[in-house]
């Protein structure tokens, strides 16, 4: 039987032909005029402040500790984005570390060009241990967080039962009942970054 391998580093995410769906953690006050508004609202959102979008679940859920970890990131939210507004996103995006070979001056000059930064971080699995693949976090800035909130968000749903619910299911020891709980992700499409 053959078994696929995952690439190194491979977007992996829910979508369909016209939304990626993201992930990020809030504090109530955020979550809760995210959810009645349906997009993310300044204040108490900060525009000016460079945000995290997650395609990765198991990963926001590692980062944001199942949204138990602290009272700013207790409320996980599933965003979904225009395919569109995900992939310029990524055209915009510099690495959110000097790539080997380039000067300090030639970086902060990339980083003054591009107001979206891409970092590739190990996967996790259900105890939020990495594993050898990689999972995309894309940290939108300036325009690119503009463009997020006010033309790319389609539509936000609250994922923190779920969360809770799969975390107590891991801890009683029900692991397949837990993935099959998971949101569906694969491989996406086409443009892929590095």
């Amino acid at each position: 039987m053959k078994t696929d391998v995952i690439p190194h580093n491979q977007i992996r995410a829910m979508y369909d032909a016209d939304t990626i769906r993201v992930y990020q953690a809030y504090s109530d006050a955020i979550a809760d005029s995210a959810l009645a508004q349906g997009r993310l609202v300044s204040p108490p959102f900060k525009l000016e402040r460079m945000t995290w979008i997650k395609p990765s679940f198991l990963w926001m859920m590692y980062r944001a500790g199942w949204g138990l970890k602290d009272e700013g990131q207790k409320r996980i939210l599933a965003i979904d984005i225009t395919r569109e507004g995900f992939e310029w996103a990524l055209a915009h995006s510099c690495p959110s570390h000097s790539p080997e070979g380039m000067s300090g001056e030639e970086y902060a000059a990339l980083k003054q060009r591009c107001p979206v930064r891409v970092q590739w971080d190990p996967e996790r699995d259900l105890h939020l241990q990495p594993l050898a693949h990689r999972a995309i976090q894309i940290g939108l800035s300036r325009e690119a967080v503009r463009l997020y909130v006010n033309e790319w968000t389609c539509k936000i749903t609250e994922m923190t039962a779920l969360a809770h619910e799969v975390q107590a299911l891991v801890q009683q020891g029900q692991l397949q009942k837990a993935a099959s709980k998971l949101p569906m992700e694969r491989a996406y499409p086409g443009q892929q970054a590095t």
